[in-house]
């Protein structure tokens, strides 16, 4: 047989416990608030993966402008708009002695990483994806004026080729998240 006290005891033990009611309550007000911040994080990723792609196309137009500033000619990037591996070696290392005789880097570019951005096989690529590079353009003919550029009216909006720009080189990246479509470019 057990004490008033014990009795008591026991009692006070039941009325401090969470009642299983409780607890399915207190899991379900955690779901809904963490299904309320699930949005605002994934924007504020992609947010963030904007931002970076952007500081790295207006870094990419300086780069390819130093370079310019120290030979006094624009990186040869052959035929090609991308941004590809022969360009990173011209501008991110000091490897290629006929190209950079000075052994100059003109970009510091780390490897690729999901959200980072960076150089890998492919050559320099956003943070988006790690099979498509940065698209480059240079006015080889010295004539301060690009053409065929990509232009958007507004986000989500179609891309036009139809843009000309006074620069001696032009850097973008086109990135499409679900049905919204951005343009990311060096010259705005």
């Amino acid at each position: 047989m057990k004490s008033p006290i014990e009795i008591e005891l026991m009692k006070q033990k039941g009325n401090t416990a969470f009642t299983l009611i409780e607890l399915l309550v207190v899991i379900a007000i955690i779901a809904i608030l963490a299904s309320l911040l699930i949005p605002a994080a994934t924007s504020a990723i992609n947010t963030a993966k904007r931002t970076t792609a952007k500081n790295q196309v207006v870094a990419i137009a300086g780069g390819v402008s130093a370079y310019e500033a120290e030979y006094g000619k624009l990186p040869s990037n052959g035929t090609s708009t991308n941004f590809g591996p022969d360009l990173v070696n011209i501008l991110c290392s000091s490897n290629d002695a006929v190209n950079n005789p000075r052994g100059i880097i003109f970009l510091e570019a780390p490897s690729w990483k999901n959200g980072k951005g960076g150089t890998n096989a492919n050559g320099y690529c956003g943070p988006f994806n790690s099979t498509n590079p940065y698209s480059v353009v240079m006015d080889t003919t010295y004539s301060n004026i690009l053409s065929n550029l990509p232009s958007q009216t507004g986000i989500g909006s179609a891309i036009s080729y139809t843009n000309v720009i006074p620069k001696d080189v032009a850097v973008w990246t086109i990135w499409t998240n679900g049905t919204q479509t951005y343009l990311i470019d060096s010259w705005d």
